[in-house]
């Protein structure tokens, strides 16, 4: 009776045990939400430059970063709007912008949203070939509520047929944060397709977090026909992706939003 007793204790302290371990394993998981969204300057497919709408979106996806494309600063096409402040007060984000150009009377290039306040920011031009549009990276650097600090960067490349520019730029992406010293997450449209040259050379430092065999399509946002909107991670082991999703709204935007749960890797 005796050893029957001892053996039922042992096994509720183990299962006990147990329970505790697996709670704190999940507990220590740290997990970032990423959303690339070409907002089409704040037009909305329809006309309507209904910035609720593509706040909703965001809203929605409940992402710790939002990359932003086509964003306008204080021009005259979008109604003298700061987009990024704009769109950070409806989703209660905080916000920053990165010129790649002047443009309509105000500013033309990218925009990042976060959940987390900025330790460091960048902005990084990209090369271009003269007469076309010039191009941007834009970089802010964070600390987790776990205390673990990452770097966030959200670009758009060039976006016609030849890829010389968009060649070079992934080059340069490459090499202005290759010597990173946080895990970095690349996020934002690409222009390109998988298996280009463009892709294919920032693959070959970055890891992407879509499904090679069958990638999620993102343009055009009503009917998606190919894949130039992307989430990619360095070093490649110190990510895991844990699911990848398109979020198409056919009226905040021409392209779906992309969004990436990643889990950071100790």
């Amino acid at each position: 009776m005796l050893r029957n007793y001892k053996l039922i204790s042992f096994l509720i302290i183990f299962l006990f045990n147990g329970t505790l371990f697996a709670q704190k394993s999940d507990a220590e998981k740290v997990t970032v939400k990423v959303l690339s969204f070409n907002i089409l300057h704040g037009a909305t497919t329809n006309g309507s430059f209904d910035l609720d709408i593509i706040a909703n979106v965001i809203k929605k996806a409940d992402a710790d970063f939002v990359s932003l494309q086509e964003v306008d600063f204080k021009t005259n096409r979008a109604k003298k709007y700061d987009l990024p402040t704009e769109l950070g007060f409806r989703t209660k984000m905080a916000s920053i912008f990165g010129r790649a150009m002047y443009y309509d009377g105000g500013e033309y290039g990218e925009g990042i949203l976060s959940k987390y306040s900025f330790l460091s920011t960048r902005n990084v031009a990209l090369p271009f070939t003269k007469g076309n549009e010039p191009r941007a990276a834009l970089e802010i650097t964070t600390v987790l509520k776990s205390g673990d600090t990452i770097s966030f960067i959200g670009t758009h490349l060039d976006h016609l047929k030849e890829d010389t520019d968009r060649v070079s730029q992934a080059k340069a992406i490459n090499k202005a944060f290759s010597k990173n010293k946080f895990p970095t997450i690349l996020s934002g449209d690409l222009n390109d397709t998988p298996n280009s040259k463009t892709i294919n050379i920032l693959e070959s430092f970055w890891k992407a977090s879509y499904h090679k065999a069958n990638p999620l399509l993102t343009f055009p946002s009503d009917k998606p026909v190919k894949k130039i909107d992307y989430v990619l991670y360095y070093p490649k082991n110190k990510w895991k992706v844990l699911s990848k999703e398109t979020v198409c709204d056919i009226i905040a935007s021409d392209h779906c939003a992309y969004l990436v749960t990643l889990e950071l890797q100790k």
